[in-house]
């Protein structure tokens, strides 16, 4: 197994470790950890063919729930909205109480997920890397990170895998029901049903680096795909030695990249690509370069 770190690179995609991994888990030191092929309940990665292969067929569009947002923050105060929403009109819609509170209770659990545990764990990484940068080319003493989930709030319990499909089959019930009124679906947020999402595959940010007074103004922007995709993730090269870095997960257009100049002159390149539920997607921007210091 291997110690997790911010950004780790999964070596059997190729890609970010994403949070349904089944090989990630916090071992009894509270830190992150990835099973490899020789432990003990890996379990295998499905990789898609190679677009060579003749078994390749591309996938260019899926289908979402239109009324269910795309990012995780967006998604968090759609399904506090919803499972207060669905505390009133229960009664009116004929819903079993116990069935109801089951749903209630998935949707507390993943608005947990997605903002307490899930910025714990965001939280965690970036400490985590830094402390690995700290322990290789450092100084100083060296204290390694812990994680500590967050406590769960109020109400909130645990819930078995599979809480949002509950909820999508829910939502389904609910509007066959004939007590089910077009102003219910709007106050419950499920009005619309599902909709094409674009091919992200081929989505890649633009981005340009201007020279400021002090730091680097650096442009990007969602180019109409901003209601499909979560953040733009930027990276910098300074010619230091260390290659390419993440400078940050942004999610506003536009970047301020406010690290001191050096001394002597140094050529800084840059690039972005497009991020979905913690995972890189699309392809990497062309590269833009400037030359500070001196």
């Amino acid at each position: 197994m291997r110690l997790l770190f911010f950004d780790s690179i999964n070596p059997y995609t190729g890609r970010i470790h994403t949070l349904d991994d089944a090989n990630l888990f916090f071992g009894a030191d509270g830190l992150g950890y990835a099973r490899d092929s020789w432990d003990e309940n890996f379990v295998p990665y499905l990789i898609p063919a190679h677009p060579s292969s003749p078994n390749y067929q591309p996938t260019t569009k899926m289908t979402r729930q239109k009324f269910f947002p795309t990012r995780h923050s967006d998604q968090a105060v759609w399904l506090e909205n919803f499972r207060l929403k669905l505390a009133l009109h229960a009664a009116l819609l004929g819903l079993a109480a116990p069935r109801a509170a089951d749903i209630v209770a998935d949707a507390r659990w993943l608005v947990h997920l997605l903002l307490a545990w899930l910025e714990s764990v965001r939280t965690h990484g970036k400490a985590a890397t830094s402390a690995l940068e700290q322990a290789m080319t450092g100084g100083g003493p060296l204290a390694l990170p812990v994680h500590t989930p967050p406590p769960l709030g109020d109400g909130v319990v645990a819930r078995p895998a599979g809480a949002l499909s509950r909820i999508f089959d829910f939502v389904a019930e609910i509007k066959e029901m004939d007590t089910c009124t077009d102003a219910i679906c709007i106050d419950l947020g499920i009005l619309g049903g599902e909709e094409a999402v674009p091919d992200l595959t081929q989505a890649r940010p633009n981005i340009t680096a201007i020279v400021a007074a002090v730091g680097v103004d650096l442009g990007w922007g969602w180019h109409g795909l901003g209601k499909h995709l979560d953040q733009c993730e930027i990276q910098v090269d300074r010619s230091d030695g260390k290659g390419w870095v993440v400078l940050t997960f942004d999610t506003t257009p536009g970047y301020h990249d406010s690290t001191p100049f050096p001394a002597v002159l140094t050529k800084w390149k840059y690039r972005a690509i497009y991020r979905v539920n913690d995972a890189p997607i699309g392809q990497w921007s062309a590269e833009v370069s400037v030359t500070v210091g001196g």
